[in-house]
């Protein structure tokens, strides 16, 4: 198939957004953009097969750099689109489609998708859609565990900040020891501060790989005394694209629940 960015869509506004975001990724990278329209069914009581291509032909005319294509397919969607994300650059979705329910911030195959797509995904809050406004924030947040960094995900987002010639947060989430959590005496404030100022340089080592590699990025290093969900959520409020590595995709999901941004999911 060749390196390009797949975008999955319905006839929902939040369908539509997340296209536009894929569609300005996709001339950002200089890649071509491949659009999707997944049906359950051939039996449609609209025409499945024009909804990628006006999605499609709307984006070009609102770009017109853009290259891309468009192609209807039948199966159940999240087992489709796992399978085109496998040559995939990027694979970008609404977090919510045209089935979501009011109230429900992760449709059913955006979550399918976070614990299992096998390359980057990016999901598009709704709220996104609506928040598209200029100026709006482009820099880049990234979550990182210092003691164990998730390489694709940290080459992802080092090159999104490239990029986009924004700053790159880089966030690192800690935790008192066990031992002290469990204590139930307070924690001693010089004790805190030594065990930060450890997290503090344990960042600093692990992002020198990429620092010596992107030169050009400006990084700020970040050390929060949260949970890994909890602290990106609040540090990237201003971001206009979060990452995310994939381990066992529950920091993922908890983060999606209260996304305002683009969500990057990067497997291991």
């Amino acid at each position: 198939m060749g390196r390009m960015i797949i975008t999955g869509v319905d006839r929902s506004a939040r369908s539509r957004a997340a296209a536009d975001w894929a569609a300005r990724e996709a001339l950002l990278r200089g890649l071509p953009l491949h659009v999707v329209h997944v049906t359950a069914s051939d039996e449609w009581p609209h025409r499945p097969e024009a909804v990628a291509d006006r999605v499609l032909a709307e984006l070009v005319r609102r770009h017109p750099e853009l290259t891309g294509s468009g192609s209807t397919l039948s199966g159940a969607p999240a087992d489709v689109l796992r399978t085109l994300a496998e040559d995939a650059e990027l694979l970008v979705l609404g977090l919510r489609g045209e089935g979501g329910h009011a109230g429900v911030a992760v449709g059913s195959t955006a979550a399918a998708l976070a614990v299992s797509c096998p390359g980057p995904l990016v999901l598009v809050p709704g709220a996104y859609a609506d928040e598209q406004l200029p100026g709006r924030a482009d820099g880049v947040t990234v979550g990182i565990d210092a003691r164990d960094p998730m390489g694709p995900a940290v080459d992802l987002a080092f090159e999104a900040a490239r990029l986009r010639g924004a700053r790159l947060h880089a966030v690192h989430a800690w935790t008192f020891p066990p031992q002290v959590a469990r204590s139930p005496f307070p924690v001693l404030e010089e004790d805190r501060a030594t065990w930060e100022d450890q997290e503090v340089q344990m960042l600093t080592d692990a992002l020198r790989p990429w620092r010596v590699r992107y030169p050009r990025v400006d990084v700020l290093e970040d050390v929060v005394l949260f949970r890994p969900a909890e602290a990106l959520a609040h540090t990237a409020r201003n971001s206009g694209l979060v990452v995310a590595g994939r381990r066992s995709g529950d920091t993922a999901l908890a983060l999606l629940e209260h996304a305002r941004c683009p969500v990057a999911v990067v497997p291991a």
